[in-house]
C-alpha cells in the first residue's frame, strides 16, 4: 500500500515549472542563491540588486547596462570567477569605488516575502547555494529537451563524439563508456570519483562554509535556520546559538517534508473539493457582478429618465413663454404702426379746427380728441409688453452637481472594530471603536444596540429585541443613555459613505453593572495620612509607601513588629439604595484592602493610636492570606476583601475558592436597604463574593494599603464628582 502511495504520489516534473522560476528574472534559476529568508534567488539578480548602477560591472564578462531582464544582457562571468571575487572580499569591501564591484548596500528586499534582508558586511558571499535547486532545474532542463543527448567531452576528432553516458562530479565533465574507461583506470585514484548519470550540472561534493571558506558545514544552527561549521559554533555568529547534527537536522526536516507530502496528497479530495467550491464561487461572482451591473444601470436610467422628463417639461415652459411674449410684443408693435399710419389723424384734426359753427364743431371733435389723447398718452408712457429676459428660467443645479459628484462608487467602506479595552459600561455606556485603515474618509458611523435576555442555564446572552439605533456619530466614540441595570447589551456599528454602508462589526456584548453607578473621590480629609499615602491632584488615585515612621523603627521591625493598615474612603456617603462602584488595583501592589465601612468604624480605626515600632499593635497580620477576614462575625459594620500579588483572596468561611486571580478591574456594590455588599468581577460582571453587613449611620467606600499599593477610581465613577 504504502508503495502504491509513493508511485501515486510522484508528480511529473514537467508540472513543478513554477517553482523553479526566479521571481526577479522570472526565467529558470541560474546558481540560485538562499536567502535568509528561505527563499532562493539567481545570484546574478542578487548582484544586480547590489549593484551601485548599470555602470559597475565586471570588465570584460560583465553585463551591459541596457534596460530590460537580466537575461537579456550579456551572460556573466563564470560561476568560478564570481566564487572567487565574492570570497576573496572584492564585492565585500569596507570601500567602493566606482568601476567596482562593490555594493553601495548590503540590505535587499526578498522578492518573495518582501522582507528586508540585512546581508551583513560580506554581502552575498555570506549566502548559501542550493545545490539541491540547481539539480532539480538540471533535470528540468533534461526533461524539457528529452530528446537532445549529452555528448561525450573528451572523444577526439576526427572521429565524432559519442553520447556520453556518466558524469565524473570530481572531474567535473561527461564521459562515454570507452573514455570513462581510460581516464578512471582501476588501481588509480580516479577510480575512486563520484560518478553520476550524464548531467551539465556539476557541484562540489561536499558544501563549505560561506564564512569560513575552507571549513565543511557538518551542524545546523537551530535559530537561524542553517548549515554552519564548527568554527560558527565556537566563537563565530552562531556561538550562544541551539544547534544541532548535520545527520539528525537531516532525518528530521527529511521526515518533516514527507509528512507534510503525504498529508497534502492525502488531501487532494478535499483540495479538488475546495476548488470545486472556488469554481462555484467564480461563478456566483461573475452572475452577482453582472446582476449589479443591471441593477446599477437600472438605476441611472431612472435617474436619466427623470432629468430627460424633467428637461422636456423646461423646455416645454420656456417655449410657451417665449411664444406669449412675442405674440404681446408684436401686438405692440402693431399698434405703433397703426399709429404711424394713421399720420393722416393730424391734418384730418387741423381741418377741424377750421370749422367755425360751434355746434358743428363739438360733435366731430369730442371723438377725435378721444383718440389723440390715446396717441399722446401711449407716447409719454411707453411700456414693453413683456420682458424679453427669462431669469425665471435660470437653474441652479450647483447642489445635485455636488450631489452626483459625492456619489462615490470606490467600493464598500471596512467596517469598524469596536475597542474593549477603551469601552466601559455602568447606567450609561461609553463605546469606542477604531475606524479602518481605509484611506478614505467615512462620512459618519451608526452604532446599534439591543438589551438581551440572559439564559439562566447557559448564562449567556439570547435574543431579546430589535436593535436600536442612535443619532449619526462623527467620530470614534458615543454614549449610550438610560441602560437597565444587571443586563446584557450587545453593540454593534458600521461606516457610511457616499450613502453605501458598510457591513456591521463583530458584536461585543457588555453586562451592565446590578446597581447604579455612585461617583466618589477619595477624601483627602477625614483620616488621610499623608506622610504614608500619595493621592493624585485629581483625587482619583491613591498610592502607599513607606513613612518615616516605619524607617525609624526599622531596627525593632527586624525582631517581629507588626504594621497597621492605612485607610482611606470616599468623599461621598451612602444611607439608602443600592450603588456600584469599580476601581483597579495595581498588579504589583503587596496588600489593598477593599469594600465598606460605616462612619462608627471609621472613628475607632482613624482616632485610635497607632504605634508602628510597638509589637503589641496587631490591626492586621499583614499576610496576603487574608485570614483575618474569615475571624469576624457574621454582621460587622464593615467588610473588606484583600487583594495583593496579583492575587484575590477570599474569606475562608466562604464556599467558592480560597485564591482567584485578582481581575483588572474590581467592582463594589452595596445594598444598604439589605443589609449585602457584593464584589464584582467588573469586566465580566461575575460575582466572586458576597456577605452581610451591618449598615448602621452612613457607609462609605474604604481602602486599606500597606506596602508599595495603587488603586485606581474608574473615570466613569469619578467624571461626575470632577466636572461639579
Amino acid at each position: 500500500m504504502a508503495a502504491e502511495v509513493r508511485r501515486n504520489s510522484i508528480v511529473p516534473i514537467k508540472n513543478i515549472e513554477r517553482e523553479l522560476i526566479c521571481p526577479i528574472c522570472k526565467e529558470l534559476f541560474t546558481h540560485p542563491l538562499i536567502l535568509p529568508c528561505q527563499h532562493s534567488v539567481c545570484h546574478k539578480c542578487v548582484r544586480e540588486l547590489l549593484m551601485l548602477s548599470h555602470d559597475d560591472s565586471f570588465d570584460a564578462g560583465s553585463e551591459c547596462s541596457m534596460p530590460g531582464s537580466p537575461r537579456s544582457r550579456v551572460p556573466s562571468p563564470s560561476m568560478e570567477r564570481l566564487d572567487r571575487l565574492v570570497r576573496s572580499g572584492s564585492m565585500s569591501s569596507p570601500g567602493w569605488r566606482r568601476n567596482s564591484v562593490t555594493p553601495r548596500v548590503t540590505a535587499i528586499p526578498c522578492p518573495g516575502c518582501q522582507h528586508d534582508i540585512e546581508l551583513g558586511e560580506r554581502g552575498i558571499s555570506m549566502l548559501f547555494r542550493n545545490f539541491t535547486l540547481e539539480n532539480i532545474v538540471e533535470r528540468y532542463r533534461q526533461a524539457a529537451r528529452a530528446a537532445v543527448a549529452i555528448m561525450c567531452n573528451v572523444c577526439k576528432p576526427p572521429l565524432p563524439p559519442q553520447e556520453a553516458t556518466k558524469s565524473c562530479m570530481d572531474c567535473k565533465a561527461s564521459y562515454c563508456n570507452e573514455c570513462f574507461k581510460l581516464n578512471h583506470p582501476w588501481g588509480t585514484p580516479k577510480a575512486q570519483h563520484e560518478y553520476v548519470g550524464p548531467t551539465t550540472n556539476f557541484r562540489p561534493k561536499v558544501l563549505m562554509c560561506p564564512e569560513h571558506e575552507m571549513e565543511k558545514v557538518n551542524m545546523y544552527c537551530e535559530v537561524c535556520r542553517r548549515p554552519v561549521c564548527h568554527l560558527c559554533k565556537l566563537g563565530g555568529s552562531h556561538a550562544n546559538h541551539k544547534v544541532t547534527s548535520m545527520s539528525s537536522a537531516y532525518k528530521i526536516l527529511k521526515e518533516k517534508l514527507a509528512k507534510s507530502i503525504h498529508y497534502l496528497i492525502s488531501k487532494e479530495d478535499q483540495v479538488r473539493t475546495q476548488i470545486s467550491d472556488l469554481d462555484v464561487l467564480i461563478k456566483q461572482t461573475e452572475e452577482n457582478g453582472q446582476l449589479s451591473e443591471r441593477e446599477a444601470i437600472a438605476h441611472f436610467d431612472r435617474l436619466f429618465e427623470t432629468l430627460q422628463e424633467r428637461k422636456t417639461e423646461m423646455l416645454r415652459s420656456i417655449d410657451q413663454s417665449r411664444n406669449r411674449r412675442l405674440d404681446q410684443l408684436k401686438g405692440q408693435v402693431e399698434e405703433y404702426q397703426g399709429m404711424l399710419e394713421n399720420s393722416g389723424l393730424v391734418g384730418y384734426a387741423q381741418e377741424v379746427l377750421k370749422e367755425t359753427d360751434q355746434s358743428c364743431f363739438v360733435q366731430t371733435a369730442k371723438q377725435l380728441h378721444v383718440r389723440i389723447q390715446r396717441a399722446t398718452e401711449s407716447l409719454r408712457t411707453f411700456h414693453p409688453a413683456s420682458n424679453p429676459c427669462f431669469d425665471e428660467f435660470v437653474l441652479d443645479t450647483s447642489k445635485e452637481e455636488m450631489l452626483l459628484k459625492e456619489m462615490c462608487f470606490g467600493g464598500v467602506p471596512d467596517p469598524p472594530l469596536i475597542d474593549l479595552s477603551r469601552s466601559r459600561v455602568y447606567n450609561e455606556a461609553t463605546i469606542c471603536w477604531r475606524l479602518s485603515d481605509d484611506h478614505i474618509a467615512t462620512d459618519h458611523q451608526l452604532l446599534e444596540y439591543r438589551r438581551l435576555a440572559i439564559c439562566r442555564v447557559c448564562e449567556d446572552g439570547v435574543d431579546s429585541g430589535s436593535w436600536r439605533t442612535t443619532e449619526r456619530v462623527y467620530g470614534a466614540s458615543t454614549v449610550v443613555c438610560d441602560l437597565e441595570p444587571d443586563s446584557l447589551y450587545a453593540f454593534r456599528v458600521r461606516s457610511c459613505r457616499s450613502s453605501m454602508y458598510s457591513p456591521y462589526s463583530p458584536e461585543v456584548t457588555f453586562h451592565t453593572p446590578p446597581a447604579p453607578a455612585f461617583g466618589f473621590l477619595f477624601n483627602d480629609k477625614c483620616g488621610f495620612s499623608a506622610e504614608r499615602l500619595v493621592l493624585s491632584k485629581r483625587r482619583d488615585s491613591v498610592e502607599s509607601q513607606a513613612g518615616m515612621a516605619f524607617l525609624l523603627a526599622s531596627e525593632r521591625v527586624q525582631t517581629g513588629s507588626y504594621i497597621g493598615l492605612d485607610y482611606i474612603i470616599g468623599d461621598m456617603g451612602i444611607t439608602q439604595g443600592r450603588h456600584f462602584w469599580a476601581f483597579r488595583v495595581e498588579a504589583h501592589s503587596y496588600m489593598v484592602k477593599v469594600g465598606v465601612a460605616s462612619d462608627t468604624k471609621l472613628l475607632e480605626w482613624f482616632h485610635n493610636p497607632r504605634d508602628t515600632s510597638s509589637p503589641r499593635y496587631d490591626q492586621d497580620s499583614g499576610h496576603d492570606s487574608g485570614s483575618e477576614d474569615a475571624c469576624y462575625e457574621l454582621s460587622q459594620p464593615f467588610t473588606l476583601l484583600t487583594l495583593g500579588m496579583g492575587k484575590l483572596f477570599i474569606p475562608k468561611a466562604s464556599a467558592s475558592s480560597r485564591v482567584l486571580p485578582m481581575p483588572q478591574r474590581v467592582g463594589v456594590c452595596l445594598d444598604y436597604d439589605a443589609g449585602r455588599v457584593y464584589f464584582y468581577d467588573a469586566d465580566t460582571m461575575r460575582c466572586l463574593y458576597e456577605r452581610q453587613v451591618e449598615c448602621s449611620g452612613t457607609m462609605y467606600p474604604a481602602f486599606g494599603l500597606m506596602g508599595g499599593g495603587r488603586v485606581h477610581l474608574e473615570d466613569f465613577i469619578t467624571a461626575k464628582r470632577l466636572t461639579f
